[in-house]
Formats: structure tokens, sequence, C-alpha cells
């Protein structure tokens, strides 16, 4: 049952930082992958994992994955976004930064926003707008951050970053616009996991070396995103947004791409100037104004 009212208890709070953390992190993870397996494994690779222990997830919660509802094709569709999606994101993370790269797919809202003003009739606020020019004054930022690159074809990685923020946007359209949205959490997120994999898997005909050194750090590094990051943390968020409310749940996620450009510089050495952590700044503020809970004034009595 979810709780009414737009305030979060210590435990939803504790929560949702232990996501943010993860999700934040997960590009560090990706990058670690990288170093052993080309990008097109790893999307295959990491989806099939994830939907083998999905599927065994919603056996022993007893969810029925296969009744006809009329979500197919649009699961379909969504499916095969996913897998380019987070194929661009695993190629981009070989040629820019866990940091750039995060802060750039992170853009996605603002792009369901905008897409949702004009396709679905969702009419932006003054905030939102608001919002989404801040968020989009932090990319021009990173564009014109040279410290922050780590080589000459960082472009490319920044390009395929926003390629990969259009494609999250559009899955999330295509759910909030057909039966998907009326459909079970883990059906669509088996929708996106066996489709994406069946969409990228053929590119790998075309791979000369898809295991390029199956070193420890670079497999772990793959099983962490595929049975944590995947299977688990989407779990936990699903029940939250069972038993809390959405839009305060939503307005946590500003914090993911902090803790990316965090994990990189910490963990990763990747470099750190003042225009990417003002960046950061203008997005994050952007992420929060547009998710931001909105205040309900009580009735008159």
């Amino acid at each position: 049952m979810t709780r009414s009212g737009q305030a979060l208890d210590g435990k939803a709070v504790a929560l949702m930082l232990f996501l943010t953390v993860s999700w934040g992190l997960n590009g560090v993870l990706a990058k670690i992958s990288n170093t052993g397996y080309d990008p097109v494994f790893l999307t295959v690779a990491r989806s099939v994992i994830a939907a083998v222990l999905v599927y065994l997830w919603c056996r022993y919660r007893g969810i029925n994955l296969f009744e006809r509802d009329g979500t197919l094709l649009p699961g379909a569709i969504a499916g095969a976004l996913f897998g380019v999606e987070f194929l661009c994101i695993f190629t981009g993370f070989e040629y820019s930064s866990v940091g750039r790269v995060s802060l750039l797919v992170n853009t996605m809202p603002f792009m369901v926003l905008v897409g949702a003003h004009f396709l679905l009739g969702e009419r932006m606020t003054p905030a939102k707008v608001a919002g989404l020019a801040l968020a989009f004054a932090g990319v021009a930022v990173i564009f014109s951050d040279k410290l922050s690159a780590v080589g000459d074809k960082v472009w490319i990685g920044d390009l395929l970053a926003l390629a990969a923020a259009a494609l999250w946007a559009a899955t999330t359209l295509i759910i909030k616009a057909t039966r998907l949205s009326t459909a079970s959490a883990e059906k669509v997120l088996m929708y996106q996991l066996v489709f994406s994999a069946i969409v990228v898997a053929p590119v790998l005909l075309f791979v000369d070396e898809p295991i390029r050194d199956a070193n420890l750090a670079a497999t772990l590094a793959l099983l962490a995103q595929a049975a944590f990051v995947v299977a688990f943390t989407y779990l936990l968020w699903f029940w939250l947004m069972r038993h809390y409310p959405a839009s305060a749940l939503s307005s946590f996620t500003f914090l993911t791409p902090a803790f990316a450009v965090i994990g990189g510089w910490l963990i990763l050495s990747e470099p750190l100037s003042w225009r990417l952590g003002l960046s950061l700044a203008m997005i994050a503020a952007g992420i929060y104004i547009v998710n931001r809970p909105r205040r309900t004034v009580p009735p008159s009595a």
C-alpha cells in the first residue's frame, strides 16, 4: 500500500541514498568491465544474466509474466531501445570519462519533459522550464570543458551519452503512452532485458574480439552490474515505488550523477575540473527542480 502524503520516513531516505550511490557507481563498474569485454558483449551478457535472475524472482513471488495483455509490441520496442541505449553507454565509456557520460545520460528527465509536453499533452510549468534551461546550460558547460577530457575523441563518447539519454527518454515515453503503463514493473523490466539481448546479440557477429581479457576485475564488475545494479536495485526501486510517493522518491535522482562524478574521480582517478563541478551542480539542480514534490494545499474547512 502506498503511503499518503509526500514525506519519506528514515527507512525510505536511507534506501534512496543507497540506490543513488549504487546507480552512480554503475558507471565505474561499466568502465572497469570494458577493460575485459567489448561493449556489445557487455550489453548482451548483462541483459541475459539479469533477465534470468529477474525471472527467478518473479517465479518465487508468483508474478505472471506471460499473460496476454497487449503489451508485447510496445514491450519489444522498449526493449530494443533499451539495448541500443546501453550499447551507446558502454561504447561511450571507451572514449569519455564516467563523470561526463553520467552527467550527459542524466539529461534524460529533461528530454522526457519536452517529449511529454508535445506528445502526451503534459503541460510544463514555469518551474520545470527553469529546471530544463538550467540543466541544458550545464550540458553546454560540459562541452566547453577541456580539462576533464580523457582523450582527443572525447566528443564521440559525449555524443553517444546524449544519444543514450534520448533513447532512455524515448523508452520512458513509450512506457507512459502505451499499455505498458498498466503492466507490472517486473514485466516491463523483463521486456527491456530480453529484447535488448535479442536486438544487440547479432552485432556480436561483427565484433572481432568480444572477450578482450576476462580478468577478475572486469568479470566481477560485469556480474555486479547484472546481479546487483539491474536485478537487485531495480527491484528494490519498484518496491519503494509501491510503498512511497513517486514524486518524493524521484527528487533524490539528482544525487546519481553526483555520485558518478565523485566515483570516477576517487576510484578511476579521472580528471575533475571546476567546470565539470559547475555542470554537475547545474544539472543536479535542474533534476531536483523538475522532480521535486509539489506542495499540496489542504482543502478549506
